[in-house]
């Protein structure tokens, strides 16, 4: 079901109101503890200035790292700091702790339009716990929930899942909905061709992926190490290439679903190997058949990527998760970065591309291109899969639905 957004509700529900709101403020930092990546900071920001604009009393809440406790380096504060700069105001930081008195003073304390940052979350091993008490705790703070960290979505955790049961409307933020709609939009109603290219390591980690969208797509590109199971699955040797044995009766049975269903499914025509998994390792291309024994595929081939081009020259819908080979090490990038280049000429050509998954942002990264150039990047690793798996998140479940929000009392 849809999801009730904050710009779906009358501006002056969130007027004097406190709004608690779960973001995903866990951003990288410098050995100096500035931000080194503000992205995260950033996508929060429409939601931010939409309820400041309608004179909500903001109350941020958001985790930064997996700390055993509290811990000085993994503290907001820097946070804090970056998000005044990029507000133009400066923002409350509750230093001390995340709940208890000293957290409910500083949000009693706040002005209309006026935001406060919440102390690491997970400073609080009841978090992650999804602790009952702890979430009320969290809950006494406000008058409303907004959940804009799609990035945690997949986590039921007090702040992301558990509050909802306490604070009522419990709202999508901006940032959310862009995520729910467009991955939504891709699975559940995509211009056809719909194309998907999966890579990544291991057929495992993506078994609920595959099974979910091969009875959605029209064309299925594999590729990263995991093809290399697919290829033996077939038949075929693949020398000291990563191999899960026991994955290989799914991909036989995943190519038969695919033959029967119509679905084009491409693998490695080529593959470029090396004797070892190091930068500066000689690399020679072989047929996906004639790979030596003693050699690791590591990318993939120019026959393959340009079999590939042009099974998504005419796709309307194109969701990519996973790096096509080990683009991490010099040498072995040309295949993932050959895809994010003719992800974004066809985005430009009218294609509608959803990018998915921590690597292949990562990827994007290292290729230096910006999310613009793509229709959707997701801001969710974990998240993002699970819901191309199909799995409903916590963090959205426990949402009101679009037409499930009635009148709050003032």
């Amino acid at each position: 079901m849809p999801k009730k957004t904050i710009a779906q509700v009358p501006a002056g529900l969130f007027k004097g109101r406190r709004v608690l709101v779960r973001v995903d403020f866990n951003v990288p930092q410098n050995r100096d503890r500035s931000i080194a990546d503000d992205t995260r900071i950033r996508a929060a920001l429409p939601t931010i200035q939409l309820l400041r604009g309608a004179g909500a009393r903001i109350v941020l809440v958001s985790h930064l790292g997996r700390p055993k406790g509290p811990s000085p380096e993994l503290s907001l504060e820097p946070v804090a700091r970056r998000l005044s700069e990029l507000i133009g105001q400066p923002v409350v930081f509750t230093g001390g702790d995340c709940v208890g008195a000293e957290a409910a003073r500083a949000v009693r304390a706040l002005a209309d339009g006026q935001v406060c940052l919440l102390e690491n979350v997970r400073f609080h091993p009841q978090e992650e716990a999804n602790d009952p008490q702890f979430a009320r705790q969290l809950a006494s703070l406000a008058d409303i929930y907004v959940n804009d960290a799609f990035g945690t979505a997949h986590r039921a955790h007090a702040s992301t899942e558990g509050v909802a049961h306490y604070l009522k409307p419990a709202l999508a933020g901006l940032l959310m909905d862009r995520e729910l709609m467009a991955l939504g939009g891709a699975l559940d109603n995509p211009a056809r061709p719909f194309a998907t290219v999966i890579g990544g390591a291991k057929v495992s980690s993506k078994i609920g992926v595959l099974e979910n969208l091969i009875e959605r797509v029209d064309i299925l590109v594999v590729g990263g190490a995991m093809a290399f199971s697919f290829l033996k699955a077939q038949g075929r040797t693949v020398g000291k290439s990563l191999v899960e044995d026991d994955r290989l009766e799914f991909c036989r049975a995943l190519m038969e679903r695919a033959r029967a269903k119509g679905v084009r499914l491409l693998l490695p025509a080529d593959v470029v190997c090396a004797p070892e998994l190091k930068a500066g390792a000689p690399a020679t291309v072989y047929p996906a058949d004639a790979m030596p024994s003693g050699e690791i595929g590591l990318d993939l081939g120019p026959a393959t990527l340009k079999e590939i081009a042009g099974a998504l020259a005419g796709a309307r819908t194109i969701v990519w998760n996973g790096p096509l080979g080990v683009f991490e090490i010099a040498g072995f990038e040309k295949g993932t970065y050959a895809l994010i280049d003719l992800l974004v000429e066809l985005t430009g050509s009218g294609a509608r591309t959803i990018v998915g998954g921590g690597d292949s942002v990562a990827a994007l990264e290292a290729r230096g291109v910006a999310a613009e150039a793509f229709s959707h990047v997701s801001t969710g690793g974990g998240a993002s899969l699970e819901f191309l798996e199909g799995i409903e998140l916590p963090g959205v479940a426990c949402l009101d639905e679009a037409d499930a929000v009635g009148a709050v009392p003032p």
